[in-house]
């Protein structure tokens, strides 16, 4: 009977965990709802400001979890084409103002936008007219909305948690809102793989982002051979290079052709005498090559789906001139999954 209990038991704070849980998500899912129907007009003007932001800076600011949260905006709009800076809103009353200055734009987000941290700085900015003023809150009759260039009214959100007071939902839109903005700018300056690539040197994401360019084998590390020697040659420069393989060129420098260790295994099997042969009566035609700025990633996909360990590598459509080289081991040596 105990054990019943406490089974019993168990059982009924399993759910009551699980059914917290799932509330929490729900409340924060129809806050994301009301925040997707209030994107709008204000939202189109904020995102064009920001583009239009030639000669100044992004500075964004906020106090408590929107503090935090304006740090999040400023990393994600930095990392994805957009340079811009936190503010820590103590600090401007004590000198840091001097970081504002005239064609800047200051975002400022507070939920309720009578923040006391605030105020210095929504004064400060209201007295240049060269500042631009952004208002993200969720009241109107605020200091901040009030004084606000341009402003963003938060949707009235229910917090997660007894008494409506733990910053959960409202957190999660006033998240949501900056990834909108950070990607739609994005996107309008068409800011690419590439151009991501470039400031996430380290890390995994590295790793993801890695080019066949990164990784390619370049100059004389390429496999190459005259179309017109043996066989007999090739053999010995196929064992010389190490890679199994050969990538056969005329004598314009075209790529016209390539030859594998396993080719050679099923001739031998087949004719003894294939010594003898020019490379280019035995060679396969049109290797595959992909282009250089292709993710590492994808040129794995590529192999594993061929079921062949290399690639020649190209640069924009110049298929048959190959400026690289992609051995499966490239790849694993730098980690690429």
């Amino acid at each position: 009977m105990l054990l019943l209990k406490k089974i019993s038991g168990h059982t009924k704070m399993r759910d009551n965990i699980i059914s917290i849980g799932k509330e929490v998500i729900k409340l924060e899912l129809n806050s994301l709802k009301k925040l997707n129907s209030n994107i709008g007009s204000s939202f189109e003007k904020i995102v064009r400001t920001i583009l239009n932001c030639k000669k100044g800076k992004i500075i964004i600011s906020g106090v408590g979890k929107s503090g935090i949260i304006a740090k999040k905006w400023s990393a994600t709009l930095s990392s994805t084409g957009t340079p811009s800076f936190f503010l820590d809103a103590s600090n401007a009353s004590h000198g840091d103002l001097g970081q504002i200055t005239s064609n800047d734009i200051v975002i400022l987000i507070s939920l309720s936008g009578q923040s006391e941290e605030l105020k210095n700085i929504i004064q400060f900015v209201s007295r240049n007219k060269n500042i631009k003023l952004i208002g993200i809150t969720s009241r109107k009759d605020s200091l901040l909305f009030k004084n606000a260039d341009l402003k963003f009214l938060l949707p009235n959100v229910k917090e997660a948690g007894p008494g409506n007071i733990v910053p959960t939902s409202s957190t999660t839109v006033q998240i949501a809102l900056g990834d909108a903005i950070a990607i739609t700018c994005m996107k309008h300056k068409k800011f690419g793989k590439l151009d991501f690539k470039k400031f996430h040197p380290s890390g995994s994401l590295s790793i993801k982002l890695k080019t066949v360019e990164d990784i390619m084998l370049v100059g004389n590390k390429i496999p190459f051979v005259k179309e017109s020697v043996s066989m007999k040659t090739a053999l010995k420069n196929i064992t010389k290079k190490g890679l199994g393989v050969l990538v056969v060129k005329n004598i314009k420098n075209l790529t016209t052709g390539i030859l594998t260790d396993g080719d050679l295994k099923r001739l031998s099997n087949i004719d003894h005498n294939f010594q003898n042969y020019k490379i280019k009566k035995v060679m396969k035609k049109n290797p595959i090559s992909v282009e250089k700025n292709m993710l590492a990633a994808q040129a794995l996909s590529i192999m594993n789906t061929k079921k062949i360990t290399s690639l020649c590598v190209h640069q924009n459509n110049k298929k048959n001139k190959t400026i690289g080289f992609l051995h499966i081991h490239n790849i694993l040596d730098a980690n690429i999954t």
